[in-house]
């Protein structure tokens, strides 16, 4: 091959490379754009709102459920706000105040503002709400839902601001091409409100105590990918009885308490991602009935 034959192909694939990141970097602002506009988008949700209540068997259980279901992880223990993901590296996501207290981003809901936000993952203008994962609410009857409002409406006030949604380019591309959705995007908002079961150590009662369970491992259960969440955490765990389920590990309730408990597998490791804030704070019953559910699921395959 001759020096001049040479010089050719390397200007050739200079100009290819040249063509590939230019094509790249339109790409990634391309997705930006995108995700800009996806988060502005208008979600048109009709609720009615379900009545404010203020007895005390309401105020009870919805301090148990804000308790135990994932609400103080996001939230924090006095609904004041807290920073639930920090990598340093730029992805910073914190839940806003929701308190009566100063600052707080529910000042003034009505019953529908809250079911919109609560079971739709939408703002009362109609905006997604980015970091609130209703997919996992969506199910509440309509006593759990007033019951959690109740609460939120009655708790002692705490100070605190707004959402802090600090997310990182590559994960703003990822959204803007709908790679990673909102739970906005993910919910079916013509679904009626589920209607209530007896509270027992059931089946039926644990499948309607799984709904919390969905955000991250998925509707069918069977783990994966976390979507939405930072790239070093690890795939959520099949919980269905395949092959390679984590459910294996647990061979009876007692076995799955001690896990939400502790946050430990049997063998003394730590789970790296679980909510053990609340979990631990569920009851026998909702565990138990829970473990009878996860075991009449059908195998799937991880992920």
């Amino acid at each position: 091959m001759s020096s001049t034959h040479g010089r050719r192909w390397l200007r050739r694939i200079g100009v290819a490379l040249a063509l590939l990141i230019a094509l790249a970097a339109v790409a990634i602002f391309a997705g930006d754009q995108i995700g800009r506009i996806r988060m502005q988008r208008k979600v048109d949700v009709a609720v009615k709102g379900v009545p404010f209540r203020d007895d005390a068997s309401a105020l009870e259980r919805g301090r148990y459920l804000f308790a135990s279901r994932g609400c103080a992880d996001c939230h924090g223990a006095k609904a004041g706000g807290a920073t639930f993901v920090d990598d340093g590296k730029g992805l910073r996501i914190a839940g806003p105040n929701i308190s009566p207290g100063p600052g707080s981003v529910v000042a003034g809901f009505t019953p529908a503002d809250w079911e919109r936000a609560i079971r739709h993952g939408v703002d009362p203008k109609g905006r997604p709400l980015m970091v609130m994962p209703s997919e996992d609410y969506n199910r509440l009857t309509d006593d759990d839902l007033a019951s959690l409002v109740a609460y939120l409406r009655h708790i002692e006030p705490a100070s605190g601001g707004g959402p802090v949604l600090d997310l990182p380019l590559p994960v703003r591309v990822l959204y803007g091409f709908g790679m990673i959705r909102d739970a906005a995007a993910k919910i079916d908002h013509t679904r009626p409100p589920q209607q209530p079961v007896p509270v027992g150590v059931t089946s039926t009662h644990g499948a309607y105590v799984a709904n919390m369970c969905f955000g991250c491992h998925g509707a069918k259960l069977n783990g994966g990918k976390i979507a939405g969440g930072p790239p070093d955490w690890p795939p959520a765990a099949n919980l269905t009885p395949a092959e390679g389920s984590a459910m294996t590990r647990y061979p009876d309730a007692d076995a799955l308490a001690r896990l939400f408990k502790s946050g430990n597998r049997p063998d003394g490791t730590a789970v790296k991602v679980m909510p053990f804030g609340s979990l631990r704070e569920m009851s026998d019953t909702d565990v138990r009935a829970l473990f009878l559910y996860l075991k009449t699921l059908q195998p799937m395959p991880h992920g």
